[in-house]
């Protein structure tokens, strides 16, 4: 304390003091704005209970514009935010996500996005940790604004969601080579080629070089859960070597098994997936559009569109497959996968699994309200 404090030290309360020495750092409304901003908190508490993460990231979102204009108008510093933040917590201690460094992310987030209907829109549909990841893995506001929109249809958690960005998913998301707009009604067409990846990310898989196909479909279902969320919204697994019977108490009797099958809800189509642990070649979609003929014979029900088959190879290349698809009148894609190299088993312990990361992800260390 300097020696103007001191000398008063002993002639008035220390809260007295208190108030003296901030009024030497705070801009003179400071009060008045203070009140305003707990006035919104407070409205907001009582709408909260309906909608309680729109009107929270609504909330954020008010409050990060009004301290933008603050310091905008009247070049506040650090300081101010820190008292800002002491004074918010005091006033509603029941609830977190008040402090320095939050207050800084709303401040950004008004900042990034100063239009309020795209606020409502889609960023005030998930979570204010979703945001925050937003902003602090992409520079670019289309982005964010696509990947908003995924978490919303596909209602990934953080944690996915983070992923999804680190593996850039707009990178390969409809980018496999496929028929799809020849073989397919223009709606499904579109759909369909969106639902595409190329390639997947296995990451979750550590197989060796020379592993073979059952030793990749047994991969796959050891971690299926995984395999599906990289795959996407919509599939529902029926199984592995599925069975299929041609020419049933004939004399040409045959079996057929294939790698998986999956059945689609929004496109309402059987999807057979062949997988290939090598260079996609042409014989492999002329086998597809066999298993695509005795699907649709046998299983597909007539208010099924016409069932999908996609080819799962290690690696492809691009105009080759085009050529191999362009003759067909089955709808098929083609795409590459990618996974992690093989560990030592004795480093495999130590490293955490997708669970464990997806644990430590979804824990922030400021306890910001509204994360999954």
């Amino acid at each position: 304390m300097n020696s103007k404090a001191g000398a008063y030290k002993g002639c008035f309360p220390a809260a007295t003091v208190i108030l003296w020495r901030m009024s030497e750092i705070l801009p003179a409304h400071y009060p008045q704005f203070l009140s305003i901003l707990k006035a919104r908190v407070a409205s907001a508490q009582i709408r909260a209970a309906l909608s309680v993460n729109r009107e929270l990231v609504l909330l954020y979102w008010e409050m990060g514009r009004a301290i933008l204009q603050e310091q905008e108008a009247h070049g506040w510093g650090a300081k101010v935010i820190d008292h800002l933040s002491a004074d918010l917590k005091r006033e509603f201690p029941q609830m977190q996500g008040f402090s320095p460094r939050n207050l800084k992310y709303m401040r950004r987030f008004a900042q990034e996005w100063p239009e309020e209907p795209i606020v409502q829109e889609a960023l005030a549909q998930i979570t204010w940790y979703h945001n925050i990841a937003l902003l602090e893995k992409l520079s670019d506001a289309d982005l964010r604004l696509w990947y908003a929109r995924k978490t919303v249809e596909n209602g990934w958690s953080r944690a996915v969601l983070a992923l999804q960005i680190e593996s850039g998913l707009h990178l390969r998301l409809g980018q496999a080579p496929n028929n799809f707009a020849r073989t397919l009604p223009a709606p499904d067409s579109d759909l369909a080629a969106q639902l595409l990846k190329d390639p997947y990310n296995f990451d979750f898989l550590t197989l060796s070089e020379s592993a073979r196909e059952r030793e990749l479909e047994q991969g796959l279902l050891d971690h299926i859960r995984h395999f599906l969320l990289e795959l996407g919204q919509g599939f529902a697994f029926l199984g592995s070597q599925y069975h299929l019977q041609i020419g049933a108490g004939t004399s040409e009797e045959e079996d057929f098994y294939l790698d998986l099958l999956f059945y689609h809800v929004r496109l309402h189509c059987y999807v057979v997936v062949d997988l290939k642990m090598e260079a996609f070649a042409p014989e492999h979609a002329g086998k597809m559009n066999f298993y695509l003929s005795v699907v649709d014979d046998l299983l597909k029900a007539p208010m099924d569109a016409p069932s999908i088959g996609l080819i799962l190879c290690k690696t492809h290349n691009r105009l080759r497959a085009e050529y191999a698809l362009r003759g067909m009148n089955k709808p098929v894609g083609v795409s590459a996968f990618e996974m992690t190299q093989a560990l030592p088993a004795n480093l495999r312990p130590s490293l955490p699994s997708i669970e464990e990361l997806e644990a430590e992800l979804s824990v922030d260390d400021d306890k910001i309200v509204g994360g999954q």
